[in-house]
């Protein structure tokens, strides 16, 4: 018997917002976390923009000892894991922490540690190496510092699946409270690669937008896309054995009630053209849900602004949907935020929970004209205000990697 799984706290550090309440907030009001590149020169660069995480200090959200332990990635995922447990109003203290996990995972982990170092290595020699580098640079450290800081001492681990990492850990920690595995989890994802080998590796890709205007850079399903835009942060939810936080008064933001995951077999960056593995897996999560297509109120689409990822991922919830689509509302987070990578499933779940809460979609910011093959409604021009019952999340990662999430809003 399958146990059932609700939402109980949410943590985000974001672009265009550190905490939850400031995210939410921008969300609401449309605003672009898209400027110039500041943390390096990007003179010889041909991509000048990314979603930057804006006046973050981990002193101020963490021990400032351990903090200068991790790369941003971590901070960013402590920082957030550390939101959500509070938020939820847990006290590990009164808790089994054998009972009590982390799966929060990051696509790249740090090459900012990576390029310090081989530059260290090419200067100075091998033997000048950080002691550090190794746990500063590798991506389960996310994971590996948030149950340090709060002594979960359950199942901990990591989902590296590129951009579908974060919704990945989601659905894995879904799987293992209700199979009896745990019975508290902190999942989502944590991302940092704004730096030369990021910007040049993506932009070498022909992945990344190189419009130079902030507003029209990242403008998902347009007919003028030309590419994402690179963002970082973290989103976090602590999820939950629902009889655990009935037990304990728990305020409750929804219910987790579906999880797809498949493969394209397809291409290691493009998406199958006929959108099957997407398809699929967003016919799993609604399975899984108990519910029809019809009964999916609103979809926060993967929506890169790709010329192929938004064409094939229209193509997929066709599929998945049948003449149910036309009437569902599509959305993209990633207009205000940039592609978060690792991370974009975790904020991104953490807006599907405050859509639920607020009955609010927010528009998809900087999309004009939408291409002709991309003929749904993805709320252009304004928000879409209605009570929302059935939410899916969709993330689809290079390699083929599809996660689909289908969150409820609770019901006794």
């Amino acid at each position: 018997m399958k146990r059932r799984v609700v939402v109980t706290g949410l943590g985000a550090v974001t672009p265009v917002g550190n905490t939850v309440p400031e995210f939410w907030n921008s969300i609401r009001k449309g605003k672009v976390g898209i400027s110039e590149i500041t943390k390096f020169d990007t003179s010889e660069y041909k991509v000048k923009l990314a979603a930057e995480v804006k006046d973050f200090n981990p002193k101020e959200r963490m021990d400032a000892k351990a903090a200068r332990r991790m790369e941003p990635f971590a901070q960013y995922a402590v920082a957030a894991a550390l939101e959500a447990y509070e938020d939820a109003g847990l006290d590990i203290k009164k808790e089994d922490p054998f009972r009590a996990g982390v799966i929060v995972g990051s696509g790249i982990g740090s090459l900012k540690e990576v390029e310090r170092e081989n530059e260290r290595i090419n200067t100075k020699g091998p033997n000048k190496v950080n002691p550090l580098m190794v746990p500063l640079m590798i991506s389960n450290m996310a994971a590996g510092n948030i149950s340090i800081q709060l002594g979960f001492k359950g199942k901990c681990t990591n989902v590296v699946t590129a951009c579908a990492s974060g919704s990945h850990c989601i659905g894995d920690a879904f799987r293992a409270i209700q199979y009896g595995d745990a019975d508290i989890m902190l999942a989502g994802g944590a991302e940092s690669c704004i730096c030369p080998t990021g910007v040049a590796g993506f932009t070498a890709l022909t992945a990344l937008s190189v419009s130079g205007d902030p507003l029209r850079a990242s403008i998902p399903f347009d007919k003028d896309r030309n590419g994402f835009v690179l963002g970082e942060g973290a989103g976090v939810a602590l999820l939950e054995e629902l009889e655990h936080a009935r037990n304990r008064g728990a305020k409750i933001y929804g219910e987790l009630m579906g999880y797809g995951a498949t493969a394209d077999a397809y291409h290691i960056t493009s998406p199958a053209e006929d959108g099957e593995g997407a398809a699929k897996a967003m016919t799993l999560a609604i399975e899984e849900g108990g519910i029809s297509p019809s009964q999916v109120d609103y979809i926060n689409a993967h929506g890169t602004g790709t010329h192929y990822n938004d064409l094939f991922e229209t193509r997929a919830i066709k599929a998945a949907l049948g003449e149910a689509a036309k009437k569902v509302v599509v959305n993209s987070t990633k207009s205000m935020t940039g592609h978060l990578l690792g991370a974009a499933g975790g904020i991104e779940f953490v807006v599907c929970a405050k859509s639920i809460q607020d009955g609010f979609i927010h528009q998809t910011v900087g999309t004009k004209e939408t291409d002709p093959e991309c003929d749904l409604n993805y709320a252009v021009g304004a928000p879409v205000e209605k009570k929302l019952r059935y939410v899916l999340t969709n993330s689809l990662g290079f390699g083929g990697h599809n996660a689909v999430l289908l969150l409820k809003s609770y019901e006794e």
